[in-house]
């Protein structure tokens, strides 16, 4: 029961990552411009008129309106009169945006709705790890860490949308969801009682922790390149897209020929691999995902980023960390050396 909780909390984080890059391609970022509610409701409006102000309705504390391009929240319960009274309300004090927009403020709020449904599968599986303690203490001492980080993600969220989407933390943001990728994926390895036929050498793992950590700074580079698409997107506008990297800077140089190095090596681990019969198979899903990642990188560059090539490249990044990661633990716990 407890390794399909952390199969079931893997697949919900990716999913969270997933939407998340949604959430960027789209630009919903500031969709629900407060946190954790969404203008004040745990379920947010569909509509402009909802979080505009109406004579004679029931407000509860908390709720948000826009008043003059101004959000407003709500400072106790009451019910409005005929007109605004600004001794109900006070200023939102976190940031000044106050844009409404329903598909970015939904698309938003299913990415903080897969991000509680993630969370309480963690919790659900650190509470299942209590079983473990008596054979395999590190199994629920690290699950409850999970659950640590889990919380603070959902903090970084905050601060990222109180800061309107500060580029460093939303590198921050991503960052931590591939260390809580790489937590369940230790669990979901050293929570396995089968005994497989892979070797291992000290030479091919520390070739293999060097792809990760390079796969890492690939994603934060990534990151930072998404950035400047997106003052790009802001300065020349969204239908403008062959623009967008026509004049790009070094950060975009660096991670496009990074990636010639990171393809390289995982080359040499996968000649390694089948060169000394190390059965370490997953070295082969890890060739592909580069190769794809590589595929939709170029289509974005030379043809103008087309339909979901952005959030593809994010997504698959991440699934080539995951793989990668768990191909580093596979090795780590190999039961033959070579």
């Amino acid at each position: 029961m407890y390794r399909n909780f952390v199969k079931v909390s893997l697949i919900l984080v990716y999913l969270v990552i997933i939407a998340g890059a949604v959430v960027r391609m789209t630009g919903s970022g500031m969709g629900c411009p407060d946190w954790p509610k969404c203008f004040g409701y745990y379920i947010p409006p569909t509509e402009i008129s909802e979080i505009e102000f109406q004579p004679n309705r029931e407000y509860k504390k908390g709720q948000v309106i826009i008043v003059d391009e101004t959000l407003k929240v709500a400072a106790s319960d009451f019910v409005s009169s005929e007109n605004y009274e600004s001794a109900n309300w006070e200023n939102y004090e976190k940031h000044d945006y106050a844009i409404f927009n329903p598909t970015h403020t939904w698309v938003e709020y299913i990415n903080r709705l897969l991000g509680a449904l993630a969370g309480l599968a963690v919790l659900i599986m650190a509470i299942l790890s209590f079983s473990k303690f008596k054979s395999r203490k590190r199994i629920p001492i690290l699950s409850w860490i999970c659950v640590f980080l889990m919380g603070f993600q959902a903090w970084l969220g905050a601060t990222v949308v109180y800061s309107v989407l500060a580029p460093a933390k939303i590198t921050i943001h991503m960052v931590m969801a591939l260390v809580i990728v790489a937590v369940l994926l230790y669990l979901l390895k050293i929570s396995s009682e089968k005994e497989t036929d892979q070797f291992k050498t000290k030479t091919f793992q520390t070739l293999l922790a060097v792809a990760v950590i390079l796969t890492l700074i690939q994603v934060v580079l990534g990151t930072q390149v998404r950035q400047f698409v997106d003052e790009q997107i802001r300065s020349l506008g969204y239908d403008t897209k062959e623009l967008w990297l026509n004049d790009p800077n070094i950060t975009f140089y660096i991670h496009r020929s990074f990636s010639i190095i990171v393809l390289a090596l995982n080359l040499f681990l996968w000649w390694k691999n089948r060169k000394l019969n190390l059965n370490l198979n997953r070295i082969n899903i890890v060739i592909a995902l580069i190769l794809l990642e590589v595929a939709t990188g170029i289509a974005m560059y030379n043809f103008d980023f087309p339909f979901l090539s952005q959030p593809l490249h994010l997504v698959i990044a991440s699934l080539l960390f995951g793989y990668q990661f768990y191909l580093l633990m596979e090795s780590q716990y190999a039961q033959k050396k070579i």
